[in-house]
């Protein structure tokens, strides 16, 4: 398939009420920050996976300030520094870790990180974000993590900086990221927002509860991110799997050893639709995900060609009503039996 034909396969969907329009699937970019969340990286591989991706018709490309701290970024930069036209960009603010502003969020690789919400803390991630990704704008800016005390730091105060940078013309579109709803009212009524980020995999479904019903009545973008739940809905973990200290799954539900061997056991049962519809069974599962809510922007990491290749055929299962309502079935069957 030609590249034109590729982008023209790709579905797309508005972003909130912004008028913005990217593609129903996205890519995201915590991985190629490495450090001790992901391991070491090639750069130059992550560049050329950021490439296919907008090749393919991938245009939202989603990182944050924190990711690899500053490395990410410095990457993407890199690799949309000739094609900033083509890319819808996202990043997030509010985790800093310059000083002791806000409130301790965690540890890592000698940094102190901090959830520092107010308006001094968020303009100056905006001003490093847009120097370290060699930019002028960016198009959906998110608050990357909320107060653990709520009203710390008042709403009203952080959407109304984010008001100023959109009438500044430095951000085109809001979002907020890991929040509740309370969080999502008091953003809907301070401003204008568009979008937010949160997990959700088939295996996941709290956002179903309060927040995709708010999101889907209200027109706001809901970017879905752990869609193959770290990649343990590919099939390919084994069974006796153990996850070592430190690394990004540490601590995970669906990542303890019971567990695996749950989800092993779900997907084993897909074998026959892997079979029908010619792809993997990360395919059927983003697949699944993107047809389950017109407000979802279903966001799959990546950093190697074959793993941007991999989630690209995701958007070309013609997955039938009747095998997305079996799937849907089987995944809260097996949610029921998880080891808490």
């Amino acid at each position: 398939m030609s590249e034109m034909r590729a982008k023209q396969a790709m579905e797309a969907r508005e972003i909130g009420t912004s008028g913005i329009w990217a593609s129903a699937l996205s890519m995201g970019t915590w991985a190629i920050g490495g450090g001790l969340w992901w391991g070491d990286n090639d750069d130059k591989e992550s560049i050329r996976t950021i490439h296919a991706a907008l090749d393919a018709g991938i245009n939202w490309i989603d990182t944050a300030r924190v990711y690899g701290f500053g490395h990410s970024e410095h990457v993407v930069g890199e690799a949309i520094r000739d094609r900033r036209h083509q890319v819808i960009l996202s990043t997030k603010c509010a985790l800093q870790w310059y000083d002791k502003g806000g409130e301790h969020h965690f540890s890592k690789e000698g940094h102190e990180v901090h959830r520092d919400l107010s308006a001094k803390a968020i303009r100056r991630d905006l001003e490093k974000s847009l120097k370290e990704l060699g930019t002028d704008y960016i198009d959906v800016y998110y608050t990357h993590w909320q107060c653990h005390t709520y009203g710390l730091i008042p709403i009203e105060e952080t959407m109304g900086e984010l008001m100023k940078m959109k009438q500044e013309g430095k951000i085109r579109a809001i979002g907020a990221s890991n929040v509740n709803l309370q969080h999502l009212k008091d953003y809907t009524q301070a401003g204008e927002l568009d979008a937010i980020q949160e997990k959700y995999s088939m295996l996941d479904r709290r956002v179903e509860e309060e927040l995709l019903p708010f999101c889907e009545s209200h027109k706001i973008t809901l970017q879905t991110y752990s869609p193959i739940e770290q990649g343990l809905l590919t099939g390919k973990v084994p069974n006796d799997r153990i996850v070592k200290a430190g690394e990004a799954r540490e601590n995970k539900l669906w990542w303890k050893p019971q567990n695996i061997c749950l989800a092993n056991q779900m997907l084993q049962g897909w074998e026959d639709l892997t079979e029908k519809y010619e792809c993997s069974l990360a395919n059927l599962v983003i697949r699944w995900t993107m047809l389950r809510s017109p407000q979802f922007n279903v966001l799959c990491g990546a950093r190697k060609l074959e793993q941007i290749e991999e989630n690209i055929k995701s958007a070309k299962v013609a997955l039938s009503e009747d095998d997305f309502r079996r799937m849907d079935a089987d995944a809260k069957h097996y949610m029921e039996l998880a080891v808490r």
